[in-house]
């Protein structure tokens, strides 16, 4: 095995993300139809807010706010609350992407096992449990408790030092994120593996080490 640890992004990279079925859910529990429009518009807030905490221009807890306050008025409720309902959908609907659970039965042993997300604290433990994932991973690092986020290179150093500083040549950053993952990862100087399920056209100046289209080809390379 080339890798001593690999690191995975969570988000579309483990775990399928579907924001807008966990917003439907939240609502009907409250009685609410959120439809696709209504999905379109928090969209136009949340993606943008994302950018900014990536950029290290809001923090987490400034952008669980923001993408909020519009339903929070409206239903006469907390932005907190909101966040809370809304991640716990989230872990309720959550399952894992194609391959992911063979690529850790095939790589536990043989490499450690980290993640380095940008989601949410309240959503990393309880989907991991729920998944029966836990027991693979050796660190779950996370940007809201570092107060740092990829590609910040602050984050991957804080996982280095929790990894107990190990080689970086030894070291692989997996994500389908070309901006947090990827370049985070390169600027930090370790390998990368970009998960491009969608083929999406490659951002120019961000070349990983490996492009795949599933957690299986990765799983025949790392293996080879």
């Amino acid at each position: 095995m080339k890798y001593d640890w690999i690191l995975f992004d969570a988000d579309e990279t483990l775990f399928h993300f579907d924001a807008l079925k966990g917003m439907q859910l939240m609502f009907e529990r409250k009685g609410v139809n959120f439809t696709e429009q209504d999905f379109h518009q928090y969209q136009q807030v949340n993606k943008p807010l994302w950018v900014d905490y990536q950029n290290g221009n809001i923090t987490a807890e400034e952008l669980k706010h923001i993408r909020f306050i519009g339903w929070a008025e409206k239903l006469g409720t907390t932005t907190a609350e909101l966040n809370t309902a809304f991640l716990e959908a989230m872990a309720d609907i959550c399952t894992l992407l194609p391959g992911a659970k063979e690529l850790m039965d095939a790589l536990n042993g043989k490499a450690k096992l980290g993640i380095i997300t940008n989601g949410f604290t309240e959503l990393q433990a309880i989907r991991l449990e729920r998944t029966g994932m836990t027991h693979y991973f050796d660190q779950v690092v996370i940007s809201e408790e570092v107060g740092v986020a990829k590609p910040d290179a602050g984050i991957f150093l804080h996982a280095m030092e929790r990894m107990g500083n190990p080689s970086k040549e030894r070291v692989l950053m997996v994500g389908d994120n070309p901006h947090s993952d990827i370049l985070g990862g390169l600027n930090f100087g370790i390998e990368t593996c970009w998960l491009n399920v969608h083929q999406h056209e490659r951002p120019e100046g961000i070349n990983a080490h490996y492009e795949v289209q599933s957690l299986h080809e990765l799983r025949s390379i790392l293996l080879a």
